[in-house]
C-alpha cells in the first residue's frame, strides 16, 4: 500500500486530489472578474457542465434571470472581497435549465501582498432539504431544523492509516484545534472514548476503503472536551492507478438539528401522555357518576330497610356490614371524581401548618411506633387556596403511602416552603409546596412515570385501590397547582403538593340576627314534593325516603315532565331535582321554575361537579349519594331560603 509520502505529492497536488475527491460539493475557483478558472467533479455533477464547457465563462450564468437582473452575482463578489466572505442560499440553474436550491460560499483568494487573485466558491445542492423545510414549516414550524452553512463544514485529509495531513478553517472552528496541533495525529482523537474502545474510527475507514464512501452520525469531541453531534462523510481518495492514497473527510455539526428532533419527540410524548390522562379522567368521571347513582339506591334502600326491620341481633350486623361496604364505595367514587377533577371543592384559605398540627395525633397512630414522624415548617407561610377536608385526605394518603414504603420502619418528614413564583411567571404570591418525605424503598424511573395513573399500585392485591396518588394529583390540579414526585430506587421518596398561595381570610364580625316573631315554624307538616330524576332506581329510592319522612311524592323522569306537573295546577310545596339529566339539566329546570314560580323551594342534587359557574350558589345543594338525614336538612334549608327571599 502506498502512502502520500511514497507518491511524493506536492502540497498543491494533495489539495487538488482532496477537491477532486469531493462529489457532494461543487468546489471551483473564479478569477477576479468572476470567470470560472477551475472545475471539480462535484461541480460537474451539480451544474451539468464539463470543465471544457465552463472554464473561462462567467459564473453568473448559474444564476436565475431574476438574480442577474438585481445584480446579485456582482454583489456577491463585492461582498466577498470587502467583507472577506459571502454566504447565501438561493435558486441556481443547471445546464439543462432546471433549477436547484443551493447553499453558496465565496471566499476571496489573496496574494501575500493582499491583492485579489480570485475567489474560491463552494456550492451544495440543498433542494431536498429545502422541500423538507417547506413541508416542516407548514406542520411543525416551531421545530424547523436550521442547517448550518458551508462555513460549518470541517474538510480535511487523512493518509491511508487515518493520520491527518491537512486542516481547513471550518475544521478549526468546529473542532477547536489549530492546524499545527492536529496535522500528523490520528483522527480518532475526535471520537469519544466509548467509540474508540469499540473500534469505530477503524471501522469507518475500512468501510470507506472497501465501498468508497462512509457516512454516519454520532457524537464527537472538541479540543475543550465538549461533545457535539456530527454528520460525517469519509471518501476514499485513489490515484489514477486506483491505489488508495488517503481519505477526504467532511464533518458537519448537527447538534441543533438533533436537539430539535429530540424536543419534537418529547413534545409528542408529552402530548400523548396528556391526551391519555385526559381520556382516563373523562372515563373515570363518567363511571363515578354512574356509581353514585347505584350507591344512592343501595345506601338509601339499606337505610330504609334498617329502620323498618324489627330489632334482630342476627340481622343487624349484616345490614351494618352492607352499609359500611356501600360507604366505602362512596369513598372510592369521591377519589375517582377528585382524580378526574370533577369533584366539588369548597375552596378557602387554608393554613397548611395548622392542618398538619391538627392531624398529628391521628397520623401518629396511623403510622405506628416503628415510624419516626417529623414536621418542619417555616415561621411565616402564606395560606393556600384549596379544600381543607380534601387536603387532609390527600395528606393522609401521602403519609400512608410513605408508611407502606418502610415495612421495617424509618422516618417520615412533613415539611413546607414558599415558592416565589406565579403561574404567569411574573410577580405574585407564588405557591406553597407541602411535601411528605420518607426514607423507604423509593421508586425507579418507570414506577415514577406510572405512579399517578389510576388503579396503578405497587401494593399487594387487596391492599390498595391505586387511586391515592391520582386523587392527590386531581386535588392539586383542581386547586390550580401541581403534583411533584422525586424518588430513586433505594433512596426514599418525596411527594409534594404545590398549591397556590393566597391572602388570609379576614373573619367576618358575628352579627346577632333578630328573632322574627312572625316567622313560621319550618318544622311544619308533610309537604308535597316533586322529585325529578332520569334514573328510575334513584328516583324510587328518593321517593321512599321522602315518604318515610311523611311527605307526599310526585315523580317525574325529566325536566319537561316536571314542568308539565307544575303547569297542570297540582299543588307542589318543594322540588328536588337531579342535575345531570338529558335535554334539560336540573339547573336549567330550576331556572325555568324560578321564573314561573319564584316562591317554590328547590333542592339541586348532584354527585358530579358539572354545574355551570355560579349556579350551585342559587339553590341548596345535595351531594349524591345522600342519606335521609341529609335529605331532610336540604329540605329545611330550601324552605328557609324560599321564605327569606319572599319576606
Amino acid at each position: 500500500m502506498e502512502s502520500l509520502s511514497e507518491v511524493a505529492l506536492t502540497e498543491e497536488e494533495r489539495y487538488r486530489l482532496l477537491v477532486d475527491a469531493i462529489t457532494d460539493y461543487a468546489i471551483y475557483m473564479l478569477d477576479p472578474d468572476g470567470r470560472v478558472s477551475s472545475w471539480n467533479p462535484g461541480a460537474q455533477r451539480f451544474k451539468g457542465y464539463q470543465a471544457a464547457e465552463i472554464i473561462g465563462e462567467h459564473f453568473s450564468r448559474f444564476y436565475t434571470d431574476e438574480d442577474r437582473a438585481t445584480g446579485l452575482p456582482a454583489r456577491a463578489l463585492r461582498l466577498a472581497q470587502t467583507e472577506g466572505r459571502f454566504e447565501n442560499e438561493g435558486w441556481r440553474v443547471r445546464k439543462d435549465g432546471s433549477r436547484f436550491w443551493a447553499h453558496v460560499i465565496i471566499d476571496p483568494i489573496r496574494s501575500p501582498s493582499g491583492g485579489i487573485l480570485g475567489f474560491a466558491k463552494v456550492t451544495r445542492d440543498l433542494t431536498e432539504r429545502k422541500a423538507a423545510e417547506l413541508q416542516l414549516r407548514d406542520s411543525e414550524q416551531q421545530f424547523q431544523l436550521l442547517v448550518q452553512g458551508v462555513s460549518d463544514y470541517a474538510i480535511y485529509m487523512l493518509d491511508p492509516d487515518g493520520y491527518i495531513t491537512s486542516w481547513n478553517s471550518g475544521a478549526r472552528r468546529i473542532k477547536g484545534y489549530e492546524s499545527s496541533e492536529v496535522v500528523g495525529s490520528h483522527f480518532s482523537r475526535f471520537y469519544v472514548e466509548e467509540d474508540r474502545a469499540a473500534g469505530q474510527p477503524g471501522k469507518g475507514l475500512e468501510i470507506a476503503r472497501r465501498e468508497g464512501r462512509f457516512e454516519k452520525e454520532g457524537i464527537r469531541q472538541r479540543k475543550d472536551g465538549t461533545r457535539f453531534w456530527a454528520h460525517v462523510i469519509i471518501d476514499a481518495i485513489r490515484d489514477t492507478s486506483g491505489n488508495l492514497i488517503g481519505f477526504a473527510k467532511v464533518t458537519r455539526d448537527i447538534t441543533e438539528k438533533v436537539e430539535a428532533q429530540q424536543a419534537l419527540n418529547q413534545a409528542r410524548e408529552d402530548l400523548f401522555q396528556a391526551q391519555k390522562m385526559e381520556a382516563i379522567g373523562q372515563l373515570t368521571g363518567g363511571i363515578a357518576h354512574d356509581f353514585n347513582n347505584l350507591l344512592m339506591a343501595v345506601l338509601g334502600s339499606l337505610e330504609i330497610l334498617k329502620k323498618k326491620l324489627p330489632d334482630d341481633p342476627s340481622m343487624a350486623p349484616l345490614l351494618d356490614n352492607a352499609i359500611q361496604g356501600a360507604e366505602r364505595g362512596v369513598s372510592l367514587v369521591q377519589r375517582m371524581l377528585t382524580y378526574s377533577r370533577k369533584q366539588n371543592l369548597n375552596m378557602s384559605a387554608v393554613d397548611v401548618a395548622q392542618v398538619v398540627d391538627g392531624m398529628m395525633e391521628f397520623i401518629q397512630r396511623a403510622v405506628g411506633a416503628e415510624i419516626l414522624l417529623e414536621t418542619r415548617f417555616p415561621d411565616r407561610l402564606p395560606p393556600v387556596s384549596t379544600d381543607p377536608l380534601q387536603l387532609e385526605t390527600a395528606l393522609l394518603n401521602l403519609i400512608v403511602n410513605a408508611r407502606d414504603a418502610m415495612p421495617e420502619g424509618g422516618r417520615i418528614t412533613v415539611h413546607a416552603d414558599h415558592m416565589y413564583e406565579s403561574a404567569e411567571g411574573g410577580p405574585g404570591l407564588g405557591y406553597v409546596r407541602l411535601s411528605v418525605s420518607d426514607t423507604g424503598q423509593g421508586m425507579d424511573e418507570e414506577t415514577v412515570q406510572q405512579a399517578t395513573t389510576p388503579f396503578f399500585t405497587t401494593k399487594g392485591v387487596g391492599k390498595g385501590t391505586g387511586l391515592g396518588l391520582s386523587m392527590v394529583q386531581g386535588l392539586a390540579e383542581q386547586s390550580g397547582g401541581r403534583l411533584m414526585i422525586e424518588s430513586r430506587a433505594g433512596e426514599g421518596t418525596t411527594i409534594s403538593l404545590v398549591l397556590p398561595a393566597t391572602e388570609p381570610e379576614i373573619p367576618a364580625e358575628t352579627a346577632v340576627e333578630p328573632v322574627d316573631q312572625n316567622k313560621p315554624d319550618l318544622q311544619q307538616g308533610p309537604l308535597t314534593v316533586l322529585a325529578v330524576d332520569d334514573d328510575a332506581l334513584v328516583l324510587m329510592n328518593t321517593s321512599l325516603m321522602l315518604e318515610d319522612l311523611g311527605h307526599t311524592v310526585i315523580e317525574a323522569y325529566n325536566g319537561k315532565d316536571a314542568l308539565d306537573v307544575l303547569r297542570s295546577g297540582r299543588e307542589v310545596d318543594l322540588v328536588i331535582t337531579d342535575h345531570s339529566m338529558p335535554r334539560m339539566t336540573g339547573a336549567e329546570l330550576a331556572e325555568e321554575i324560578r321564573v314561573a314560580w319564584p316562591s317554590l323551594p328547590i333542592v339541586l342534587a348532584t354527585g358530579y361537579a358539572e354545574l355551570p359557574a355560579g349556579n350551585g350558589r342559587k339553590w341548596p345543594m345535595l351531594s349524591k349519594p345522600f342519606t335521609q338525614d341529609q335529605l331532610e336538612t336540604a329540605i329545611v334549608l330550601a324552605a328557609r331560603n324560599s321564605l327569606e327571599q319572599n319576606l
